[in-house]
């Protein structure tokens, strides 16, 4: 029985020793390189922190930050990966949810984090991967295995927080071994793929990516996040490293499309395309199929809470412009229902009725890190269920079942989003916007037609000077799209801004300045 993940990683490097595990652009480790210098930093870590500790890596992602994820779980903690490219204020709030006692940095980074307002250690990434194990230390790693269970905490990964501050999904062992299981059988990963990384480490996408990787002795390629920028160097460096697997957000695959990447290249070696984050524009899924008639495309859905995705669909037809891609249906041992606002069930007969998207099953994660009251908010009592405890995660997605009794994604609940492949509380902007000194009041909506951020406010802030203040903020791809000053914003009856009426007000305006 596996009850950890390090297990994936023994056997591999037990049969696949001097085979590469991950290359980035600089580097190559095998997988005998990868396990001993995790070994290395996890006895280093033993002497600095307890088992079960979060431990931050604030880094880019690289074969590098890879190692010290293994290193951190080898001494029985989990990790939790900080994007330096993120506002210093934004860093703050996670850590100061974790409250944790060091924080790996890099020469790169050292002083970004000096600059932080983190009262830990910051610890030498370096140093860590050269470390010398003594006696002492093999003993305690030994330890913590054995003493190690599948519900323990393997990572934390913080997504958008409607109260502007970040909320962190705590994910365990057991969750991410019962999804990668059915994950790599479903879609035929082995040892002979090669998989194109391209989420950030800080997004649950690249989980499906290190996991399916180091499960199945297969190659993680992780792609420079600027090559998708330049079509012609990404695409070079698909075919270039061999890569067969691409596990992306949609937004991603888009950009090849939109900037007509394959009038370039069509690399040769890729045969399964998995896609998640947004709903997949027919259009572009058309020219992804036609460049790859025999490959295998996969649609698959799920929030960060339920362990990257609960549902998936194998593209088996083509689809017309207007039709909608299913959601198709449930990972094994994941139960995937809609819930009437009564919270009675919906039937898969109940053609286009929508519903809340819950989910039930070992996917479903812990909650969110030092933060009961979000956590008891989402991870719910099953309505269905009052004979014993069955936690659901609400995920505050409306789906419908199609004529074939297939579920379809419709829209958000509330106001939160996804957009380029990220998931955003518009609240979390409104936030930001609100706390410029010359705004008096802030709205967020999200125009799905055209697939942007629209930023309304009051005030007599310039919107330069909000911009500015966002970038200190916010990462970019929550930086609204377009930023509208309106003299008021129109009240509903029960006193909250009215957005339909927003909205009305801008499209009004901007068919009258065409």
């Amino acid at each position: 029985m596996i009850k950890n993940i390090l297990d994936y990683l023994e056997r591999s490097t037990e049969q696949f020793p001097t085979k590469y595990a991950v290359e980035d652009q600089n580097i190559s480790m095998t997988y005998q390189e990868l396990s001993e210098m995790s070994d290395r930093i996890g006895a280093a870590l033993t002497s600095v922190v307890k088992p079960k500790s979060p431990v931050p890596v604030y880094m880019d992602k690289s074969c590098h930050a890879l190692a010290l994820f293994m290193g951190i779980v080898k001494a029985g903690c989990f990790y939790v990966m900080l994007d330096p490219s993120h506002p210093a204020s934004r860093i703050d709030m996670i850590l100061d949810t974790l409250g944790a006692e060091v924080c790996f940095v890099t020469e790169k980074t050292t002083k970004k984090a000096q600059g932080l307002a983190f009262s830990g250690k910051l610890l030498d990434s370096e140093e860590y991967m050269n470390h010398e194990i003594t006696v002492e230390e093999k003993k305690k790693l030994e330890k913590i295995r054995r003493n190690a269970l599948d519900i323990d905490p393997l990572y934390s990964i913080f997504t958008s927080g409607s109260t502007g501050t970040p909320k962190g999904v705590v994910v365990n062992h057991r969750s991410v071994i019962d999804f990668i299981e059915v994950f790599t059988e479903t879609f035929g990963i082995t040892s002979d793929d090669v998989i194109g990384n391209q989420a950030p480490f800080d997004f649950d996408v690249s989980v499906k990516d290190i996991y399916s990787t180091l499960k199945s002795g297969a190659t993680m390629e992780i792609i420079p996040k600027t090559y998708f920028s330049f079509p012609t160097k990404l695409l070079d460096y698909l075919d270039d490293r061999k890569v067969t697997t691409l596990v992306w957000a949609v937004s991603a695959l888009c950009i090849v499309t939109t900037l007509n990447g394959f009038e370039y290249k069509i690399p040769r070696y890729i045969d399964k395309v998995i896609f998640s984050g947004e709903v997949m524009p027919i259009k572009h899924l058309n020219a992804w199929k036609e460049h790859y008639p025999k490959a295998m495309f996969v649609n698959v859905y799920g929030p960060t809470e339920i362990t990257c995705n609960c549902t998936y669909y194998i593209v088996d037809r083509d689809f017309e412009l207007d039709e909608t891609l299913p959601m198709g249906h449930a990972f094994p041992n994941e139960r995937v229902f809609l819930l009437d606002d009564e919270d009675h069930l919906i039937d898969e007969n109940q053609h286009d009725t929508l519903g809340e998207i819950c989910v039930s099953g070992t996917a479903v994660t812990l909650g969110y890190y030092n933060n009961k009251e979000k956590t008891n908010q989402a991870f719910v009592q099953n309505p269905l269920n009052q004979l014993y405890n069955e936690v659901i995660y609400r995920t505050g997605d409306l789906g419908y079942y199609n004529k074939k009794g297939q579920m379809c994604f419709s829209s958000r609940k509330d106001f939160q989003i996804k957009h380029m492949g990220h998931r955003i509380e518009l609240g979390e902007i409104e936030m930001a916007i609100n706390a410029e000194d010359d705004v008096l009041r802030a709205c967020c909506i999200f125009d799905q037609d055209n697939n942007k951020i629209l930023g309304f406010y009051e005030g007599e802030a310039t919107k330069k000077a909000i911009t500015h203040e966002l970038m200190q903020k916010i990462p970019k791809y929550m930086i609204p799209s377009e930023l509208v000053h309106v003299d008021t914003m129109p009240i509903t009856k029960n006193g909250k801004i009215d957005r339909k009426a927003l909205m009305e007000g801008y499209e009004k305006e901007n068919a009258g300045n065409e």
